[in-house]
């Protein structure tokens, strides 16, 4: 007689894979209880937001796995010690605050030495230097597998200045800085010659000319100008997020936060010209590299309408679509002017894709 499944049998447990990154952590998540008054932001924002009298004090954390987030065949320990730093100082900006303080824990196997543990502090500390950020403290371990790297960032801001992700209303224009699709095409660049040199290790790399796009995957930098900026426009973004795993990802969250509706239109997404190409080159439209990519690192918005004069003339920031009400649903409009769904089709963490895959 055949033994009945019980909740403890393999064949009733849920695989990861099945829910992925983002519906593990609703899962993990959707019944925690916050019991301190001071606690006014927990899970769901690019940061934590305790209340501390005037000021707010942002928290947020991040995990690097080698084989995962990153392969040290082509990653440079300086490049990822100042890359652990930026992507956690980037939440903050995400925040509207300021960054102030990190710390940085580390769980490393015998293969790496101590030279080489400082090469990657050094990355850290010029990210600290950069950003002006102090470096407070972490902890040290040793791994069975490579390298992991976890950061946490304490930030600041005004209470009334916190920007969250659940502010957008329909109407509310939506921005992006700098451009995107960049940080994609380096990784392509450089996974594409981690294979030529995994079939003939005696040949150079191919990524002279493309200083621009490898720089974007390995040397990220976080936007905490974009602070300052709209203020001396006068703005205040209605809702904000940094672009990690994509534009159509991100967009997403904005709107299920804000319980809206969006539309994106494809011709207005700013692309570098030479990205654009190198996509062309990878057979990718340059849009789905934008929309799907990640690792950016830019901010993407949303503003009242009414503040479109102070905005549409400002150096660095692209109105790419607005919001509408839920009911009209998530989409981009083509530049041939047809609607496609908006998917989130980025770098899923519970997919073992490979290093660096996004």
């Amino acid at each position: 007689m055949s033994k009945q499944p019980t909740n403890d049998t393999p064949s009733s447990l849920t695989p990861l894979s099945e829910i992925g990154e983002f519906g593990l952590i609703e899962h993990l998540t959707g019944n925690i209880k916050l019991y301190h008054k001071e606690t006014i932001k927990g899970v769901g924002d690019d940061a934590a937001v305790i209340d501390a009298g005037e000021n707010a004090i942002l928290l947020s954390t991040d995990l690097l796995v080698e084989g995962i987030h990153f392969d040290m065949i082509y990653t440079p320990l300086l490049h990822l010690g100042y890359k652990a730093a930026v992507v956690n100082i980037s939440d903050i900006a995400a925040m509207n605050g300021i960054p102030k303080q990190i710390t940085v824990s580390v769980a490393v196997s015998s293969r790496f030495s101590v030279e080489a543990l400082d090469e990657l502090y050094k990355g850290l500390m010029m990210a600290c230097e950069r950003y002006k950020v102090d470096l407070v403290g972490g902890d040290t371990s040793s791994s069975n597998k490579g390298l992991i790297l976890s950061v946490s960032i304490l930030g600041e801001a005004k209470k009334e200045e916190v920007v969250y992700r659940s502010g957008a209303k329909s109407g509310d224009l939506i921005c992006v800085t700098g451009d995107l699709g960049s940080a994609y095409m380096g990784l392509l660049l450089l996974e594409r010659e981690k294979k030529v040199f995994q079939v003939n290790p005696d040949m150079q790399p191919e990524l002279e000319g493309y200083d621009y796009q490898i720089g974007r995957q390995l040397k990220p930098e976080a936007r905490t100008d974009i602070r300052e900026k709209l203020k001396q426009l006068g703005i205040k973004p209605t809702s904000m997020i940094d672009i990690s795993d994509g534009l159509a990802s991100e967009t997403l969250h904005l709107c299920k936060q804000s319980g809206t509706g969006c539309r994106l239109y494809e011709e207005k997404i700013p692309i570098n010209p030479q990205t654009r190409e190198l996509s062309m080159e990878f057979k990718i439209i340059p849009s789905v590299a934008a929309l799907s990519g990640g690792e950016d690192y830019e901010l993407l918005f949303t503003i009242d309408q009414s503040d479109y004069d102070k905005i549409k003339d400002a150096e660095d920031i692209s109105i790419i679509g607005h919001m509408t009400g839920s009911e009209e649903g998530k989409a981009m409009v083509t530049s041939d002017n047809k609607q496609i769904e908006l998917t989130a089709q980025g770098w899923d963490g519970m997919k073992d894709d490979g290093a660096g895959s996004r």
